[in-house]
Order: C-alpha cells, then structure tokens, then sequence
C-alpha cells in the first residue's frame, strides 16, 4: 500500500499534467543555486508539510474547499511567488527567507487542489497513516527531482552560458508568471 500511494505521490508532481506544481516549484526555486541546496530542501519540505495538513483536515472531513477557488487560487500562488522574485536585488538566506512562509502557506493551498481526490481514493481504508505517508514522501522525491533539475539548469545557464543570477530568475519568473496567468484567466470562478 504504501508504494502505490508513493507512486500516486510521485505522479502527482513528475506528470505532464502537473504544470501547476511544476510551475509553482520552478517559481519558488527560482532563486536558488546548488550552494543553497540545504536552504531549497528545507524550502520544499516546508511547501510538503502545508500540503500535507490540508490533506489530513480535509481527510477527515475537518475542512472542505470549493474545488473551483482552489483551483483558481493554485495559479495566483504562482504568481504572487514568480512577482516577489522579480524583487529581489541580493539573493542572501535573509533576503529569501519570506520564501519558506510562501512554500508553507501556498503548500496547503494546492493541498486542497488534491485533497477531493485523494479523499475518494482513500475511501473507507481504516488506516490513512501509510497512504499519506507513502504520497507525501512520494511528492516530496519527485519535489526533490525537479529542483535538482531547476538548480543543474541554472548552473548551466549561470555557469556555461554566463547568464546573470538575476536574469536567470527573471527569466523564470516571467516564465512561471505569464503561464500561471493564463491558467488564472482560464480558471476564474466567478
């Protein structure tokens, strides 16, 4: 049980019809180098721990969202995150800490973009420990993948190609910003 819902985890992030996450984390590592890499894993596991809360309340039925405003909602973290980049001057741990209260926060937001799911796959199992577990750790490898991908690119662009850490974060920014918009537009719920 617990490697199907690793592999549902997994899925849920590493999948062509993820960008939503794939955006979000592009977004909130965006600023971030391989040195940084203590700070980037505590980053995405601070966006996994805000996931993971809403799952559980809404799991157990403690809370329910309108899958529409979530919905609508998961692209405007995108862009709030990708417009804060586009701010930032120094790239220093005091700089981006607002980064870890941003992962916390958005992260129990697109929780609740998964949370009616995983509900219904969970259904009557009388133990949700080892599910949960099994996706969270499951999101949190396949988080960990793309970021070692987001910080070899950008120690590609920023090493090889001799792009400035700046351009390469308002590079992606405007990227994950623009995409997230249309995604906005195309999900407003009123």
């Amino acid at each position: 049980m617990f490697w199907d819902y690793f592999h549902i985890g997994w899925e849920h992030i590493i999948n062509r019809s993820a960008w939503d996450h794939l955006l979000f984390i592009m977004a909130l590592s965006a600023i971030y180098v391989f040195k940084d890499w203590k700070q980037v894993l505590i980053l995405v596991t601070a966006f996994t721990i805000g996931h993971t809360v809403t799952l559980v309340l809404a799991t157990f039925n403690i809370i329910r969202f309108s899958s529409t405003w979530v919905e609508f909602l998961i692209p405007v973290t995108i862009m709030v995150t990708a417009f804060i980049n586009t701010f930032l001057k120094k790239f220093t741990p005091k700089s981006v800490s607002l980064n870890y209260f941003l992962a916390l926060f958005f992260g129990l937001i697109h929780g609740m973009g998964f949370a009616n799911g995983l509900r219904s796959l969970l259904g009557k199992e009388s133990d949700i420990l080892v599910p949960l577990l099994g996706f969270n750790i499951g999101l949190e490898a396949g988080q960990l993948v793309v970021v070692a991908v987001m910080l070899l690119a950008a120690a590609i662009w920023q090493g090889l190609f001799k792009v400035s850490r700046r351009d390469w974060v308002l590079f992606l920014s405007g990227g994950a910003f623009m995409a997230a918009l249309v995604m906005a537009m195309e999900r407003l719920p009123f």
